[in-house]
């Protein structure tokens, strides 16, 4: 689990790399949409999972590309919904939602939420993180922010399965709004409400603002157990010993 960076201070307005001339400059409030990613999302969906890799120093290893991206989350014949690799994201725009005129989000419906601002959010990014979602509005103020990644997992130790949380990120305009909590929420409403039994992670105890965010959020630590992972030459070893 990734809770999102934090911006310098809380005062300073925060823009992302543009020219003044196309930035959006939010006030006021600003108006959320949390949904369902679909296959019109891949270029964001890359560029979102580049940058969290760029965050944690991390771009060397990272080695999806659209079209590996595109196998993993957009099969031609799926798992059913939310037991495959799952990605929800969250768009802002400076003017309200309606309700979509296109349904594409089978058996999940997007969550509409309002959030008042303690000072102005720009978006410097307009033309590259602009949306591609299409809900039948032709709504074009409308910029991808962030994103949860999670899919299905199992254990013995229940009958049902649970979320594996893999990772939530926000860029660096729409960190510090409280929008973390939503999109960890609404991960977390997907899971109770379609009988899934958890939501687990890595939890960064290094990270105290994010450690602190998931005990706050109700996730349970477990200190007995540690992270391991068999990968790179020491998994290859085992190649061919079926």
């Amino acid at each position: 689990m990734v809770a999102p960076p934090q911006p310098p201070t809380v005062s300073e307005t925060i823009t992302t790399n543009s020219t003044p001339e196309n930035n959006v400059t939010i006030t006021d409030k600003i108006y959320t949409r949390v949904r369902l990613a679909e296959k019109a999302d891949l270029y964001h969906i890359y560029q979102l999972f580049y940058q969290i890799h760029a965050y944690h120093s991390n771009t060397h290893l990272y080695k999806a590309t659209e079209s590996s991206l595109a196998d993993l989350l957009f099969k031609e014949n799926p798992l059913p919904l939310y037991y495959g690799p799952s990605v929800v994201l969250l768009e802002v725009s400076p003017t309200p939602f309606t309700e979509p005129k296109n349904i594409t989000d089978e058996g999940f419906k997007p969550v509409l939420t309002t959030f008042d601002l303690k000072f102005p959010v720009v978006e410097g990014q307009v033309d590259e993180f602009r949306s591609k979602y299409d809900d039948g509005n032709d709504k074009r103020d409308v910029f991808i922010a962030g994103y949860a990644f999670f899919y299905a997992n199992y254990s013995c130790f229940y009958d049902k399965p649970g979320f594996y949380f893999e990772s939530l990120y926000f860029r660096e305009s729409y960190r510090k709004l409280g929008m973390g909590r939503l999109l960890f929420g609404t991960v977390a409403s997907i899971a109770a409400n379609n009988g899934f039994v958890s939501v687990e992670g890595i939890v960064a105890v290094w990270n105290k603002k994010s450690y602190d965010f998931y005990i706050d959020m109700g996730v349970e630590i477990f200190d007995e157990f540690r992270y391991g992972k068999l990968h790179g030459e020491n998994l290859q070893k085992y190649a061919d010993k079926e």
